[in-house]
């Protein structure tokens, strides 16, 4: 019995973290407090807007599922780091020039394409690509590719606040360290829970049902977004 529940816990803890989730609690959600807070703000709040977007990284939790799709099979270092460089830099990018260059775009259909990108890492990594189309797309490339949809989503809910343009740069700088601190946070114990299953005979079978439930994730994901677009 003891097995049976060491076996499964960590996998239907992750089920149970994704499936019980309120609505408002779901990807890019603002809690009233801190929208007040970026509506009323004027000027240069470094610290507020550090602790604002690690708060945001931490409860993101589109952006955490993908993270756990990139690293699973990645067991050196310098995999990890390069990988996790090119998601910054791709969402980096998008959240930097889309507030300052103003581009728009409809939320709903940005975080539906968030979506697809858990549903797409969850199929790489069950080999999907292989078995269907005889190859894998190059999996750099398509982090960089997702890390921009993710830094745009980040910055289509940052543009609904209408930020002031005074301080507007260090604000979204402080707010875009606070975003790859609060992804560190949440790498380490992403990594360690991922690195301590990888030593035990069951790692093959939970690898598998975790994939899976990152897909079952990234579609529900995309179903919820294209819902409220849809519907609004």
């Amino acid at each position: 019995m003891f097995h049976f529940i060491h076996r499964y816990s960590a996998l239907c803890t992750i089920a149970l973290f994704v499936l019980l989730l309120p609505l408002n609690a779901w990807p890019h959600n603002v809690d009233e407090n801190t929208r007040a807070f970026i509506h009323n703000n004027t000027g240069v709040q470094f610290i507020p807007f550090l602790y604002i977007g690690a708060k945001h990284m931490v409860t993101g939790y589109d952006h955490l599922l993908f993270l756990v799709g990139v690293l699973f099979f990645l067991q050196k270092n310098r995999d990890v780091l390069l990988y996790v460089s090119m998601f910054t830099l791709g969402h980096s990018l998008t959240l930097l020039f889309g507030v300052i260059g103003n581009i728009q775009a409809n939320a709903y259909l940005i975080d539906a394409i968030i979506g697809l990108s858990v549903v797409y890492k969850g199929f790489d990594n069950l080999g999907g690509f292989k078995h269907t189309i005889g190859f894998t797309p190059n999996p750099k490339t398509a982090v960089l590719i997702f890390g921009l949809f993710h830094g745009f989503g980040l910055a289509t809910k940052l543009q609904e606040f209408q930020l002031q343009n005074e301080g507007l740069i260090t604000n979204l700088i402080a707010f875009n360290i606070g975003v790859e601190l609060g992804q560190c946070s949440a790498l380490v114990f992403i990594l360690l829970l991922i690195n301590y299953w990888r030593k035990h005979t069951s790692y093959v079978e939970f690898a598998t049902k975790t994939n899976g439930l990152l897909m079952s994730a990234g579609f529900m994901l995309i179903g919820f977004q294209l819902t409220g677009y849809f519907s609004n």
